[in-house]
């Protein structure tokens, strides 16, 4: 395949956000964290790109979308390091590498059964200890919890 099919494999976008890089094995929980299947928006999605530096992997285009932060670092807990990009004019206008935030507030459950954020009506509070293996602890109970065992919320 020439550069050029390559390249049409998923179509230009006007004004919104591109979250690519995505691991392909996290493109459907992504879109499940964002509840992009009750959006209107056009949205189009790839799913096991060939990618140099994942093998395979997936891209969001969502159309007349920008997203906030909390959003994004929802984005983050289930696959850091992605690549966020905001499309005015079909111009890429920012460029943002998605990573774990320092804390994270009311986006992952805290895994003790016995923590106040499980028996009162309190928001969840989550320190990241560890970026790059995405390692979690609540500020609460102290428990941690590592990539793959915690619950979105």
């Amino acid at each position: 395949m020439n550069d050029n099919k390559q390249a049409l494999q998923v179509a230009a976008l006007r004004n919104g956000t591109v979250i690519d890089h995505i691991p392909s094995q996290s493109v459907f929980t992504i879109i499940r964290l964002l509840g992009l299947e009750h959006m209107t928006n056009n949205i189009t999605i790839g799913y096991n790109l060939e990618s140099e530096k994942l093998g395979s992997k997936g891209i969001i285009k969502i159309a007349d979308k920008y997203f906030c932060d909390e959003e994004i670092n929802r984005i983050a807990v289930i696959a850091p390091n992605i690549l966020l990009n905001i499309i005015k004019d079909y111009q890429v206008v920012e460029k943002r590498k998605v990573q774990l935030p320092d804390e994270l507030k009311g986006i992952v459950k805290c895994a003790n059964p016995q923590c106040i954020t499980n028996n009162e009506p309190m928001t969840t509070f989550m320190l990241v200890i560890d970026k790059k293996k995405c390692t979690l602890k609540c500020h609460y109970c102290e428990k941690e919890q590592y990539k793959g065992e915690y619950t979105i919320i």
